[in-house]
C-alpha cells in the first residue's frame, strides 16, 4: 500500500502531525489539513484512496465533510470522534461513512483499520465467500441473482430494483451481498462484522444496524427483514 493516499482532517495540531507520521512510517501517502473546508479542497483535487474525517473540526464539520464526499464519491471514509457517543458514531455513519475510530486511538490499531477498510473496498467481490449463492431464487445468465423486483449482479458488482439501477457503495454492495449469499437465513450482527467489515476481533454492531438501514432505504424497507435478538435475513 506504498502508493495508498490518505486525507487526513484534523484540527488538533498534535494529533494532525504524530497521526501523519505514523501512518507515512507505514507507508500511506498523507495529505493532513487542519478544517473541513481544506478537507473538501484537497479531496477534489487530489482523489485520495481513503479518508479520515475527524467529527469535530472548524469551518465544515466532519459529519458535514463526509456527505459532500459521498455525494461525489465511493471513496472510503472512516470518522474518528474523541467520543464513544452515539450521536456521533450514528450521524457519521447515516452520513456515509464506512466505519468509525474513537480517540485517543493506538496508531496500529487505525492502519489495522484502514486495511481493513481498504482491503474490503479493494474486493467487494469477495464478499460471498461461500462460493455462491444456494437458493430456490432464479439465477440468471452472468451471475446475476433475483429476488422479487431486486436483481443482483455478482460478476458486475451491478444492483437493479424493478429494472432500475441503484447505486451502491462498496460496503454497502458486500453488505448485500452476504445477504444473497444466503437469502432466508438469518445473518447475526458479528457474523456481518467478521465477513463485511472484517472485525475478527470484534466490533460496535452500529456499524451494522446502520448500513442495514441505508441498505434498505436503496433496495426496500420489506427486502430485509430483522430478527429480533438474532439478526437480519434477507427476503427470496
Amino acid at each position: 500500500m506504498a502508493d495508498t493516499h490518505v486525507l487526513f482532517v484534523e484540527d488538533d495540531d498534535v494529533i494532525r502531525e504524530a497521526t501523519q507520521l505514523a501512518l507515512e512510517r507505514d507507508g500511506f501517502v498523507v495529505t493532513a489539513v487542519p478544517d473541513g473546508l481544506s478537507g473538501l479542497e484537497s479531496f477534489r483535487a487530489r482523489r485520495p484512496d481513503i479518508a479520515l474525517l475527524d467529527v469535530m473540526v472548524p469551518g465544515l464539520d466532519g459529519v458535514s465533510l463526509c456527505r459532500r464526499i459521498r455525494d461525489e464519491s465511493t471513496v472510503p471514509v472512516i470518522m474518528l470522534s474523541a467520543r464513544a457517543d452515539s450521536i456521533d458514531v450514528v450521524l457519521g455513519l447515516e452520513a456515509g461513512a464506512d466505519d468509525y475510530v474513537t480517540k485517543p486511538f493506538d496508531g496500529a490499531v487505525l492502519v489495522a483499520r484502514i486495511r481493513a477498510v481498504l482491503r474490503r473496498f479493494g474486493h467487494a467481490s469477495g464478499a460471498a465467500g461461500n462460493g455462491g449463492a444456494e437458493s430456490s431464487n432464479e439465477t440468471l445468465e452472468g451471475g446475476v441473482l433475483r429476488f422479487g423486483d431486486l436483481e443482483v449482479d455478482t460478476e458486475g458488482m451491478e444492483v437493479r430494483k424493478a429494472g432500475t439501477p441503484v447505486a451502491l457503495t462498496p460496503t454497502e454492495m458486500r453488505l448485500l451481498l452476504e445477504f444473497s449469499s444466503a437469502p432466508g437465513t438469518v445473518l447475526s450482527r458479528d457474523r456481518l462484522l467478521e465477513r463485511v467489515w472484517d472485525y475478527g476481533w470484534g466490533g460496535d454492531t452500529r456499524v451494522v444496524d446502520v448500513h442495514v438501514q441505508r441498505l434498505r432505504g436503496k433496495i426496500g424497507q420489506d427486502r430485509i427483514e430483522t430478527v429480533r435478538g438474532f439478526g437480519y435475513k434477507l427476503r427470496g
